[in-house]
This record gives C-alpha cells, sequence and structure tokens, in this order.
C-alpha cells in the first residue's frame, strides 16, 4: 500500500513540473522594448493551448514576402476578451501590435489585431505586462 501511495504521489509531481516547464513567460520568450507593428494577410489560424497561433504573410517595398508566426492568449481568455473563432479570417488583411520574439525576427506576440476591411480592433489577451 505504501508503495502504491509513493509512486501515486511521484506521478503527480512528475505531472506538475511537466506542465510548468512546458509554459513560459513573457519575458522569457519576448522582448517588451521590441515593440513591432505589421500589416499581412492571414494564411493559417491554430486554436489550441496553451496559446492560439496565427500566420500571416507581409510584404516589403520590393515585394519579398516573409511568413511571420504570432502568438496570442489562450483560447479561453480570447473568447472573454470578445474573440470567436471566426473574428479573423484565412485571406484577410490584419495590422497587428506586437512585441517580437527575442530569438526570431519572424516571432512576435501579438497584443491587438485589427481587421483591416472592417476596422474591428480585438486584443490579443497577450500575456505581456506593461
Amino acid at each position: 500500500m505504501m508503495q502504491r501511495c509513493s509512486l501515486a504521489l511521484a506521478l503527480v509531481w512528475l505531472g506538475a513540473t511537466i506542465s510548468l516547464v512546458a509554459h513560459h513567460s513573457f519575458t522569457a520568450e519576448f522582448d517588451i522594448n521590441k515593440p513591432v507593428r505589421l500589416t499581412g494577410t492571414v494564411t493559417r489560424i491554430a486554436w489550441q493551448n496553451p496559446h492560439v497561433w496565427f500566420y500571416i504573410d507581409t510584404k516589403d517595398e520590393a515585394g519579398t514576402v516573409t511568413a511571420l508566426s504570432l502568438e496570442m492568449g489562450s483560447p479561453n481568455a480570447l473568447i472573454r476578451a470578445g474573440w470567436t473563432r471566426n473574428s479573423m479570417k484565412l485571406g484577410e488583411m490584419v495590422t497587428i501590435e506586437a512585441f517580437q520574439a527575442r530569438d526570431s525576427a519572424t516571432t512576435a506576440n501579438a497584443r491587438s489585431v485589427t481587421i483591416v476591411s472592417s476596422g474591428q480592433r480585438l486584443f490579443a489577451a497577450s500575456s505581456q505586462t506593461p
């Protein structure tokens, strides 16, 4: 009986520590001192825990296309902020206020998303703190 309790406690502890290691803090991955404003076309949206990710293609003055990855808050936080799975659609032009990743010029944490066609601005439930 004692062995089973010890094994059960070890499994609970292992599960809790794996969960903690898997999640990151905002400042560990993103730089609050590197705000960016991006405009591009939505190419993919992934509603998944622990964060919703979406992907856009931007085009510079020379016509070079760059694919970017943007992290938002959790699905539940986005729903509480007024999002639905249909708030942003593939092929739609969006403008994003975000903070660039520390280790990648093509990844950022979105603070807000503006749908260009409607002007609707939605907050991205970011974990960023001022």
